[in-house]
Formats: structure tokens, sequence, C-alpha cells
């Protein structure tokens, strides 16, 4: 997988004093680049013997998985890790109440909020009896075993449940509220929390330096391609290439792009909170589009292929995840682009391929045909009962006659044929070959 690629590296120096604090910081959806930083940052800190480990929380949720590998380090760390919902206006959601819930400190700031756990994944809507019960039992065992309020961890699971800050301490959801970084080292130092193997472990954090680390480059990179709209545009952009590469035999370069576009599209499908509707949706939109190859033109398939394209990309992903959903701005311009594509290019190129085979690339050259609008130099000329962009040697006037010097692509490189040319050197036209033919 490409996340098991991607190196995150501190950009900090690896060592660090036991006297020093490492700040992660989980800003944004909970996902597998998310879960490797996190992972590596934790699994650092402790090798460099530092005192602690200050993880900033602000999240809408994310990936099951993902968030499950983030609270496994958490439950293994040899070092305290102390969970900080963070700044004013910061939010613990879905996976995030699970992430908080995990760590031996859990505090928050004034006026965040924390809850609304219940899973959302691959149906895009509420999940199973079955899951809602794991992830509630889930949530119910961290917070127990931390000595937090168990009833309202299922609640925040089964009914979506969210408090703020002020009523999450006075539930025994967290530990406390402070306003900023440097109190809640200070209110923290000197606690006694459980660690990996239920060890007991003293908090040293009031002469702490804090050592931010953040996520390697490649990460940074990356993650931004794993989004709602750009999985919908990757979808789309892949799916137009590998037609073009159909269209174009031999030239491989498309065909390569579209996949890997396709491939990053997928991934980021497996990410996100996508709907089974939303995906049947959008195989039904490339199901339709690629059926102009059978019935070229802009009829039902193409009608239909942007119908279900605008549908599929509305429910693709479940709205109610915040960041979740591909934006409007988004689905236009791509639903009339592929409608373009399909309805014009793509008919114009079948068109091409399908000619009869009195005009196949190599019988045309040499034959004659007229002017349908004024070449100068570029116009639109009639050969073979085909009308055809063209390029003439020479302006012409519409109605004069053209011999064809080249075929490139769909464009014909032609000559004015003079009366001269013609008693000289007769080059009969592919309709009269066509009629001799019929006529033997």
């Amino acid at each position: 997988m490409i996340v098991g690629l991607i190196l995150v590296v501190p950009l900090s120096a690896l060592g660090a004093p036991d006297d020093t604090v490492v700040r992660l910081d989980l800003d944004g959806v909970v996902d597998p680049f998310t879960a490797s930083y996190l992972e590596s940052g934790i699994e650092s800190a402790a090798s460099s013997d530092a005192s602690a480990v200050l993880l900033t929380i602000d999240t809408p949720g994310g990936s099951d998985n993902s968030m499950r590998k983030i609270i496994r380090a958490i439950l293994d760390s040899d070092i305290p890790v102390i969970c900080f919902v963070s700044p004013n206006g910061a939010r613990a959601a879905s996976a995030g109440t699970f992430i908080l819930m995990s760590c031996p400190v859990a505090a928050m700031a004034p006026g965040t909020n924390v809850g609304a756990a219940h899973p959302v994944g691959v149906s895009g809507a509420i999940e199973s009896e079955k899951v809602t019960n794991d992830a509630a039992a889930y949530l119910r065992s961290l917070a127990e075993d931390r000595g937090r309020d168990g009833d309202w961890a299922e609640m925040a699971v089964r009914e979506s449940d969210s408090i703020s800050a002020q009523q999450a301490l006075e539930m025994n959801v967290i530990d406390l509220i402070t306003p900023n970084v440097s109190t809640l080292l200070r209110e923290v130092d000197g606690r006694t929390v459980k660690v990996a193997e239920g060890r007991d472990a003293e908090i040293s954090t009031v002469d702490a330096e804090v050592d931010v680390r953040s996520a390697g480059t490649a990460s940074r990179i990356l993650q931004p391609l794993f989004s709602p709209n750009l999985a919908f545009l990757f979808f789309y952009a892949g799916l137009a290439l590998v037609v073009v590469e159909i269209l174009t035999p031999g030239v491989s370069i498309p065909g390569a792009l579209g996949a890997l576009c396709l491939v990053i599209a997928l991934t980021a499908f497996g990410m996100l909170p996508v709907s089974l509707l939303g995906l049947g949706l959008l195989a039904a939109s490339a199901v339709f589009f690629l059926l102009e190859f059978q019935y070229p033109g802009i009829g039902f398939p193409s009608i239909a292929g942007v119908i279900t394209l605008v549908a599929g990309g509305f429910l693709l992903f479940d709205r109610s995840v915040p960041g979740a959903g591909v934006s409007v701005a988004v689905i236009a311009p791509v639903a009339i682009g592929m409608g373009l594509f399909f309805g014009f290019a793509v008919n114009a190129a079948l068109k091409a391929r399908k000619l009869p085979p009195g005009t196949s690339s190599q019988n045309i050259v040499g034959a004659v045909g007229h002017a349908v609008t004024d070449l100068s130099p570029e116009g639109v000329v009639q050969v073979a009962a085909e009308s055809w962009s063209a390029t003439s040697t020479v302006p012409l006037a519409k109605g004069h006659k053209v011999r064809v010097l080249a075929i490139e692509g769909l464009r014909l490189e032609v000559e004015p044929v003079t009366q001269v040319m013609e008693d000289a050197a007769p080059v009969p036209s592919v309709q009269a070959e066509e009629s001799k033919r019929e006529e033997s």
C-alpha cells in the first residue's frame, strides 16, 4: 500500500532529553497518514526517553482502522500520553472521542466538545447493529479502563451524544479543563497514571521543554490527495485517460496515468466514509459512458452517464461527517466535461476509426473532394462522403476541389486541384472506386 511506503520523520532531532514533552498534532481527518505519523511519533518519543507525549486533538473523525492503530500506540506507550482537545472551538468527534478516552490524561480547552461517536463507514449512513454494539463496547471499555464514565461513552456511540468541555468534566468523561498547553503541563505535573502493561508512571512536565514534531514531507504532500473532492476527480480523470488509451492504441502513457488515477481514487474511497449507493452510481455512470462506444453521439448513454455522475457525486460520501462530501463546484464541471468528452470527442474518434474500407488512411491520401468552408488555410472539406477538418497549402474558397496530401489523426492536409492537374493526372475519388467495386 502507498501508506506503507511513507516514512514519517520528525522534523526535530530524534533524540530528546527526559525533561522534554514531545508534541504531536491530530488536526483533521483520522486516516492512514495520520495514524502512521502518530504511531511513529509516540514510539520515537518513548525510545528517546521523553517525559511524556502531548497529543492535541481537533478532528471530525475518520477511519476506524486508523483510529485503532493510534489507540494501540497510546495503550502500548511506556510513557504517559496526554490528550488535549485544543484550541478553543476544537472538537474530538467520532474517532476523536475514542482516542481521547484511551489517553491516561484527557483534557479539553474551554469552548470545545466531544462525542457524536456513532460509527460511519462503507454503508455511508448508520452502520449495522453489530458494528454499533462493537463500537459501544469498545468505547465503554476504554473509558472504564481509565476510570471514566462508561455509560456516557456508550451513549456517545448509540445516540451520537455530544457534550461540551464543562459537561464532560462534570460527567467524569475528562480529567480537567485548561486554557492552553503551558497551563496543562503545570496542572498534570506529579500525577501518576497507567501506561503500557498496567505500570504506574509519574508525569513530570512542569519544567519540560515542548518539542513539536510534524508529519514527514511525503505524508504532507500525499495526504491532501486523499480528499473527497480529489478522489472524485481522480476517478473520472482515470476513466477518461483509460478511454483515450483505448482510442489510441500503442500510446501507453494515457493508460498508465489513468490506471494510477483510478488506484488513487479507489484507495481514497477506502479511507473515507463512502456510501455503497454512491459507489454504485459512480460505477453505473462509468458503464453508461462506456456504452458510447456502442452507441456514439449525445443520446441516452451520455445523458444517463451525466445524471448518475451527479447523483453519485452527491451521495458518494456521508455528509453528516464534517469535511466529507464532494463540492458542487467540483461535481458540475466534471459532469459537463465528461458529457462533452464522451458525447463529442469519443464520438469523433470512433467515427474516424469506423470509416468504411474505402476511406482508410492508406487510400484516402490522393483522394479528391471539395471545400465545405473557406480554407484560410484551415477549414472543413468533404472527402469520401465524410466531413474532415483540413489545412490547405494555400487559401481556398468554399467549393474548390482539393486533393488529400496526408492525414494526421483526424485532420487532412490538402492542396488545390487545378483543371490541368485533373487532366494530367486524374485521381479517382473514393466514391468512384466504391461504385466500380459494387458494379463488378
